[in-house]
């Protein structure tokens, strides 16, 4: 479904970036969006609806949305569309209802 643009892929070639994807190792391109990084590792869902538990994933990619928020580095409800990956980032689903931080 999603694939990286064979002529942009040459292009941009930069450093790989390893991140940690609900427990598990990926690797993405260093300024790479979290979202696009999501998605091209196979990721296509980021939380859960809170009502019915439907997944949702990225779809606008620029923050207009809010389909794909995640917990990044254990702060819930970031866009991955708008937050870059940097090495050693640990990335969740999130899945039911948020948790309302004091």
């Amino acid at each position: 479904m999603f694939q990286r643009l064979e002529q942009a892929a040459v292009q941009a070639e930069r450093a790989p970036v390893r991140v940690t994807v609900d427990g598990g190792e990926v690797r993405c391109r260093e300024g790479d969006s979290v979202a696009a990084a999501l998605l091209a590792s196979g990721h296509f869902d980021c939380r859960d609806t809170v009502v019915q538990g439907v997944p949702r994933g990225p779809f606008c990619m620029m923050g207009v949305c809010y389909d794909c928020l995640v917990t990044i580095d254990g702060i819930a409800n970031r866009q991955a569309c708008m937050t870059p990956v940097h090495a050693g980032m640990r990335i969740e689903r999130q899945r039911g209802a948020p948790e309302v931080q004091p």
